[in-house]
């Protein structure tokens, strides 16, 4: 089967919460988690979609976190264990929601074409405190990373137009022993042989903040 982009999100910052609450769950933040489908074609360039924001520039975003993608298949296993918060696409943040493909079949490096632009993975997603703040449960985050459902990012090569429909072809695939759940095992400590944490860093295509983490 295709890779196939079944949805496409943007989101902006917004503020919510309870300011006087230490509630991880409650407590006041600033995001642009929130992410909602557009069906028009959007503008997808080295910082990402066009009409999307970030809040945390620290830790998101720029050229190896321009587009955060997610497999479509995974919300059917959310709904399943957690069938009250009705997850969608959009549901963990991402941008891009793709069907056909997840962490054990998409590759640190692999170079797509969608359409007119041509993007690169550049890491897994290393989940953070925002996935439970935003659905109300404290350990989700933990979760995400326990099953491996973290999505990936990749860097934008040649910008162009991108569109929810839109096929993903496979144009280069230089480490077929690097999925990106196999680095994910690295980085949490499934796989802790150092010949292997050693490769995965001198992997020229993974992004220097991954590579910094795990080091």
């Amino acid at each position: 089967m295709p890779i196939t982009i079944t949805s496409v999100q943007i989101g902006r910052v917004l503020t919510e919460g309870n300011p006087e609450t230490s509630d991880a769950t409650e407590r006041q933040w600033t995001t642009a988690f929130y992410k909602s489908p557009v069906s028009q074609s959007l503008q997808m360039g080295s910082l990402g979609l066009a009409g999307d924001t970030v809040a945390d520039v620290r830790h998101h975003g720029g050229p190896d976190k321009a587009v955060l993608c997610y497999a479509a298949s995974h919300y059917r296993d959310w709904n399943r264990e957690f069938p009250e918060l009705k997850m969608g696409p959009g549901a963990f943040g991402e941008n891009l929601t793709i069907a056909e493909a997840d962490e054990t079949s998409v590759y640190i490096g692999d170079q797509f074409q969608i359409g007119e632009c041509q993007v690169e993975v550049s890491q897994p997603r290393q989940p953070c405190w925002k996935i439970a703040r935003r659905w109300g449960i404290k350990m989700l985050t933990k979760t995400v990373a326990q099953t491996g459902r973290t999505g990936w990012y990749i860097r934008v090569q040649q910008a162009g137009l991108i569109q929810a429909g839109q096929q993903m072809l496979l144009l280069n695939r230089p480490h077929p022993d690097w999925s990106v759940a196999r680095a994910n095992d690295v980085m949490f400590g499934r796989e802790s042989d150092r010949l292997a944490v050693i490769e995965l860093m001198n992997l020229s295509e993974l992004a220097d903040a991954w590579r910094s983490d795990i080091a």
